[in-house]
């Protein structure tokens, strides 16, 4: 199991959605946005908060659920 140690998730935060560090920004909303903004580059000046790290970390949560 891997850990995911940039994604959180709080009950009385974005309505318990995981989120990345603590931020108001969602996994879901990530994926969306990468969806969007393939080059990372654009997807980084949209998103200035966003590290490389959290982005991988939010892929390979959405991989992880697809195996739940």
């Amino acid at each position: 199991m891997t850990k995911f140690d940039r994604i959180t998730s709080e009950p009385a935060r974005m309505n318990g959605e995981p989120c990345i560090r603590n931020l108001r920004l969602t996994v879901r909303r990530v994926l969306e946005a990468l969806a969007l903004y393939p080059d990372r580059e654009e997807l980084k000046r949209e998103y200035p908060e966003l590290e490389d790290e959290d982005i991988r970390q939010a892929l390979a949560s959405a991989v992880g659920s697809l195996d739940d």
